[in-house]
């Protein structure tokens, strides 16, 4: 899943996004309450996690600003204001679970996977939850792959990288677009490890099946779908 985190203090935000990344999010990390609005407002996120003290724009405006612009994607609160009616200012402006700080870890994780079940609005614009080409199929909620009907065990980059290739079937995605999206590299940082994951990857998808669905696009990149797609 996509999750929007939006924390001004850094050790916060390193700690947050390392712990989601590490069960297999993919995570955008805004620095500030205007950077976050601009990003929440412009692209596709499953959830959203926000600081409530944000500078210059704050959680809660956030939150009403995305509301009232039919923006409805699922929001957890983080915050050190504990008391009964700043949790519930909180859920009035539109936050769907309020979570104070400080806080452990696994209780983040938790409180995500329980909002993340949750069946998703239309006005969301959120992408379902299964994706599928030919006889394989990606459950993002369950973190699930399984082709033919056989599950397939991958490791969470594994995972992030099949389901990348799924949201672009049939497209060719290039090296840069895996590194920025799967590895957070906003430059090339010179090795093999793209490959090295797509053949790994491949191998667990495309073997004993006489129908390959990831291919290479020789000095390009790569494509997922049947040959002929």
């Amino acid at each position: 899943m996509r999750i929007l985190l939006v924390e001004d203090e850094t050790h916060t935000a390193e700690f947050v996004a390392r712990g989601l990344r590490e069960v297999g999010h993919r995570v955008d990390v805004a620095g500030s309450g205007r950077d976050g609005l601009f990003l929440a407002t412009t692209e596709t996120f499953d959830l959203l996690i926000l600081d409530r003290m944000l500078p210059v724009v704050d959680g809660l405006t956030i939150l009403r600003t995305l509301r009232a612009s039919q923006i409805h994607t699922p929001a957890l609160v983080l915050s050190a204001l504990a008391e009964v009616d700043q949790r519930v200012e909180g859920l009035k402006a539109g936050a769907d679970d309020y979570l104070v700080k400080p806080f452990a870890l696994v209780e983040l994780l938790a409180r995500v996977e329980a909002l993340l079940r949750r069946p998703a609005s239309s006005s969301t614009g959120t992408e379902g939850t299964l994706l599928r080409v030919a006889d394989l199929e990606l459950d993002r909620l369950e973190r699930t792959v399984r082709r033919g009907g056989e599950r397939i065990e991958l490791k969470p980059r594994e995972f992030q990288l099949l389901e990348y290739l799924l949201r672009h079937a049939g497209q060719v995605v290039t090296r840069t677009m895996l590194l920025e999206a799967v590895w957070d590299y906003h430059f090339d940082p010179r090795t093999n490890v793209i490959d090295v994951h797509v053949s790994n990857l491949r191998a667990k998808i495309d073997r004993g099946n006489t129908m390959p669905l990831i291919h290479t696009v020789r000095g390009v990149g790569y494509r997922l779908g049947p040959a002929d797609g």
